[in-house]
């Protein structure tokens, strides 16, 4: 007859040291998968910021050389505005070197009886004109002059006074003698040259000449 065995070792105790022992490892395994999610994670996010950099040096670098490439069409254009500025001026001074011809040949034909100048300035287009007439109606007689001729336009009168003339003068041309003493209005008139410009050239054998 088999007797009944008693386990008297302290089973409670070893049972709950074996909790702990297995509670230990599954957090060291914890921990070490943790570490290893923590490591993979900032390797990820470590390459993530790489490439990333890459990228934006490689867009500041094609962002350099795109800057590059405007500043050289920048000045491509500035050269060609330029090029067709001393164009048109070359074109247009081809298309005006007889102005003065022309200037001075106006003045000989436009000067009314009773009228002359004693000085004439051209600046640009103006043409400033200093003269003397025997009354007011031989200044607006050339006024109207200037604005009938082909070549003279928009005729201004600056000033007109009466003076008194100091010495005998003479008309270059006429032989006109105005004496000493004699009261005469001295009057200041503006008046434009006409230009020609190149797009306005007509070609040769159409009416309306260029000058």
């Amino acid at each position: 007859m088999s007797r009944p065995r008693i386990n008297l070792l302290p089973y409670r105790q070893e049972k709950r040291a074996r909790k702990l022992r297995e509670f230990n490892t599954m957090m060291v395994f914890a921990a070490f998968a943790g570490v290893a999610i923590v490591f993979f994670a900032w390797k990820w996010f470590d390459n993530r910021i790489e490439a990333q950099q890459d990228r934006n040096q490689f867009l500041t670098s094609e962002i350099a050389k795109l800057d590059k490439q405007i500043q050289e069409i920048d000045k491509l254009r500035e050269e060609i505005r330029q090029a067709v500025e001393r164009k048109k001026t070359v074109e247009t001074l081809q298309a005006n070197r007889s102005q003065a011809v022309h200037l001075l040949d106006q003045m000989v034909h436009q000067l009314p009886e009773g009228l002359y100048l004693q000085s004439l300035k051209q600046k640009g287009n103006t043409v400033t004109v200093v003269g003397y007439a025997q009354s007011n109606a031989h200044v607006s007689a050339f006024m109207r002059n200037i604005e009938a001729s082909r070549w003279l336009d928009n005729a201004r009168l600056v000033e007109i006074k009466l003076t008194e003339i100091k010495e005998d003068r003479q008309a270059p041309g006429r032989g006109v003698v105005v004496k000493r003493g004699t009261t005469v209005n001295e009057f200041t008139l503006n008046f434009d040259v006409k230009t020609v410009t190149a797009e306005a050239r007509k070609p040769a054998g159409q009416s309306g000449g260029t000058i």
